[in-house]
């Protein structure tokens, strides 16, 4: 399992919670248990505590992407590491049910983490993918959907820094919203125009008498 790969553990925690819509899907075990994907070791351990903890956990994470979605590297650093030091990991070389070309293991670092419960473990592993992803491509590539009233979490892997949405649907709600938004504009401007253009008529009308 790549780093990288551990992002996503951060991303699909943050974005159960849509708090503008008042939204949160985190409200169950079950749901709980979701989150971990093919990991069902893992999800195996979740109990009825977890759910808060979880989301206590979300909260934190979400706070490191606003930080540095509004520009404010420092305290996204800041609060990344205040969670690395709490939910703590180690990485370890592995090869398990992963085999290279020639047939010999994959070797790659793993995380391993020791936690005292599955809240634990996950937020371990989604503060070290954010940590590494940070780190790798810069604290800029952590934004917030800017498709309001949306605001989920996304990483940036453009290659321009170009990305703005969490995804393709909320991108084309935002160019209609925005297209039709220079439509009214450009009717309201020719309105004016229009009246401004009878008023003038008028006037010189009113001027030849």
């Amino acid at each position: 399992m790549e780093l990288a790969h551990y992002s996503d553990f951060a991303v699909r925690l943050v974005n159960t919670e849509e708090p503008a819509r008042n939204k949160d899907a985190l409200t169950s075990v079950d749901a709980v248990r979701a989150l971990f994907g093919a990991s069902q070791q893992m999800a195996r351990r979740v109990t009825d505590g977890d759910v808060t903890r979880f989301r206590n956990v979300r909260g934190r994470l979400r706070s490191v992407f606003e930080a540095a979605d509004g520009g404010d590297e420092v305290l996204a650093v800041d609060l990344l590491n205040s969670l690395l030091m709490e939910f703590p990991v180690s990485p370890q070389v592995s090869g398990h049910e992963t085999l290279a070309d020639d047939g010999r293991p994959d070797w790659h670092i793993h995380l391993a983490e020791h936690p005292s419960n599955a809240s634990a473990g996950y937020a371990a592993m989604a503060a070290m993918g954010l940590a590494f992803a940070l780190t790798e491509h810069g604290p800029d590539r952590l934004g917030l959907c800017q498709a309001a009233p949306c605001r989920n979490a996304y990483l940036d892997t453009s290659t321009n820094r170009s990305r703005r949405y969490c995804s393709d649907r909320c991108a084309t709600r935002a160019n209609v919203a925005a297209y039709r938004a220079r439509k009214r504009l450009e009717a309201e401007e020719s309105a004016r125009s229009g009246r401004s253009a009878e008023a003038a008529q008028d006037s010189r009308a009113l001027s030849e008498r």
